[in-house]
């Protein structure tokens, strides 16, 4: 099948965020007293934000708030471009462009941040539309839902077109699947095989060298 429109998640999937992310939450979580070695926050890559802190560590709604502060004391100043764009996706999105199809990008990080992070790695030109989070955490209240919906609206608000969202992690395959389109689950970021079989994801690849048949419809 040839998806005409393909939404990208960012972290994971089209940036490697590592180092700036595990950073941000080590410093945010610093405050309260605990520490965690850097590999142990790789968990929390592709989640919202808000819910990492509630799920893992038993936040209140005010500990919260207060730990997103923090981590973005870390993260707008340093962690934001502690990144890295994986191996042949500027390639394969020009291809995806070449063929026709229009891409867009569907990321629980705030907007802004995702802007200016596909701006500095040269990506943003690639992509029609980009949807985030609000500041105040308004469109991941539902996991990715609202976030893949709200591009969905903007590019194709009749449905129209065959769509797909790519994303390496659970959330991904979950708001693709509660939107109504097909998700494509990739294995260079940070979710395992397991965790996108279990979410559902319609199919999964392995390299990004692969990813471009996949979308186009020649796999």
């Amino acid at each position: 099948m040839k998806y005409e429109l393909a939404i990208f998640d960012l972290d994971g999937t089209l940036t490697d965020p590592k180092l700036g992310i595990t950073r941000s939450f080590q410093y945010a979580l610093s405050a309260y007293g605990i520490h965690e070695e850097l590999d142990s926050l790789t968990k929390f890559i592709g989640p919202p934000l808000r819910e990492s802190f509630r799920d893992f560590y038993g936040f209140s709604d005010a500990e919260i708030e207060k730990a997103v502060v923090r981590f973005r004391e870390y993260f707008t100043e340093t962690g934001i471009f502690e990144n890295a764009v994986y191996p042949g996706i500027p390639e394969t999105l020009q291809r995806l462009k070449d063929s026709g199809s229009t891409l867009a990008v569907a990321t629980s990080k705030v907007a802004l941040y995702a802007k200016k992070i596909l701006e500095h790695f040269g990506l943003a030109e690639y992509f029609t539309f980009v949807s985030g989070d609000d500041m105040d955490g308004n469109l991941t209240k539902n996991g990715k839902r609202d976030v893949l919906r709200l591009a969905l609206d903007s590019l194709d608000p009749k449905r129209k077109m065959s769509a797909v969202m790519i994303g390496d992690r659970k959330h991904d395959v979950i708001a693709a699947s509660e939107n109504g389109i097909d998700c494509i689950g990739n294995l260079w970021g940070y979710g395992s095989r397991n965790e996108l079989e279990a979410a559902g994801a319609k199919l999964i690849v392995d390299s990004v060298d692969d990813l471009y048949g996949l979308i186009i419809g020649e796999c």
